[in-house]
């Protein structure tokens, strides 16, 4: 009996620890719009080829037309600057938006 009440209690302990680690990891999370210089495909191409290998980069998202790049990246692992970085390495210029109201 003391082993069932033992593993119910490690078992709920558990799925109270995972969620907390999972809140945690959301929490850091941030997205950021980039207004750059791509004016084609390729640019894009260029983009999406390199800018998801970058420390904490979770999602990148081009959008040729409206000439801006969408990145959520980890807050504790990366940076505004160190997204508009390695943007300079593929020779695509970049700037934070600025906030919508």
């Amino acid at each position: 009996m003391k082993k069932i009440v033992m593993i119910c209690l490690l078992a709920v302990m558990g799925f109270g620890l995972s969620d907390a680690m999972a809140q945690k990891k959301n929490a850091a999370l941030k997205t950021t719009v980039f207004i750059t210089d791509v004016d084609c495909e390729n640019c894009a191409k260029k983009i999406d080829n390199s800018l998801p290998f970058q420390k904490g980069v979770k999602e990148v998202k081009v959008d040729v037309p409206s000439k801006t790049v969408t990145v959520t990246y980890d807050a504790t692992k990366s940076s505004d600057a160190a997204i508009i970085k390695a943007l300079k390495k593929v020779k695509i210029n970049a700037e934070v938006a600025p906030a919508k109201k």
